[in-house]
């Protein structure tokens, strides 16, 4: 799942309703910009970018990644 230059992309499916994705930024400080909500069934593709360091994910969701597949409680 590898997109080139712009980043590792990761695919998020919620395995039940109300999952949060919160995306954090680069930089000295850490902070929330970006945040979405899925419910059960639904599916994210998401990417690493110039703004983009981490992803937090709250809920029950199966994340796939070039690395493998892990699974949130």
């Amino acid at each position: 799942m590898r997109s080139g230059n712009n980043g590792d992309y990761l695919v998020i499916k919620a395995l039940e309703k109300g999952v949060t994705i919160i995306g954090l930024t680069r930089g000295e400080d850490t902070k929330f910009h970006h945040t979405e909500k899925l419910d059960k069934g639904e599916v994210m593709v998401a990417q690493f970018t110039d703004h983009t360091s981490a992803i937090k994910i709250r809920g029950k969701a199966e994340i796939i990644t070039e690395h493998g597949t892990v699974q949130s409680n």
